[in-house]
């Protein structure tokens, strides 16, 4: 057994990462070796916390550390108002901009026919079922403008018509992009200029 068959497999398990490929994860392993002390070891400690901690919101769908959410046990933030974001990703930059001071839900993606993705493999029903319950009076689809994020839109629009008011974000998202990607400008004007469907 190689002695550096341990830094390969840490190499290559970086490479899975988003925006990380098998050369970006080499430089970014002899990094954190380099500045072990610093970097690597408290880096460890702190992906194991997280892996120990980690939990979905049973209510919206957010990344926290109990069943439910901070944003969704903030009573100030019960208005009335929802914001559906296909991930969670979505969901942080909205926050980021510090636009939207409602409520969320997180659908856990876009409905794909060609991946076999369909409503009942994203939180849809839940949002049916909170609509319902938390007395929902808007529901913001701030979905990514993707052909799929579109037609994940109309879906939603055709379940809650008549029950709801639907709003969507409107100018400064371009058409193919991606909330995560975006300044927060951007998602403030989006957000301001939000439009009926």
């Amino acid at each position: 057994m190689s002695q550096t068959d341990d830094i390969e497999q840490l190499i290559e398990l970086m490479s899975r990462l988003p925006g990380l490929g098998p050369r970006s994860a080499r430089r970014a392993v002899l990094h954190l070796i380099r500045k072990r002390g610093l970097l690597l070891s408290p880096l460890a400690r702190s992906m194991q916390q997280v892996s120990e901690t980690a939990r979905e919101c049973l209510n919206c769908g957010n990344v926290g550390t109990s069943d439910i959410c901070e944003l969704c046990s903030d009573d100030n933030r019960a208005n009335g108002i929802l914001c559906v974001v296909e991930d969670v990703a979505d969901l942080w930059a909205m926050e980021r901009s510090g636009v939207f001071k409602g409520r969320y839900h997180v659908l856990g993606g876009t409905l794909s026919a060609l991946d076999g993705v369909g409503p009942d493999e994203l939180r849809i029903p839940q949002l049916i079922n909170r609509v319902e319950a938390e007395a929902i009076s808007e529901v913001i689809l701030a979905l990514n403008a993707t052909i799929d994020g579109q037609t994940t839109a109309h879906y939603i629009a055709d379940q809650l018509e008549h029950r709801v008011t639907l709003t969507s974000l409107a100018q400064g998202v371009p058409i193919g992009g991606e909330l995560d990607y975006l300044d927060d400008g951007t998602i403030t004007a989006a957000m301001n200029a939000r439009k009926p469907i």
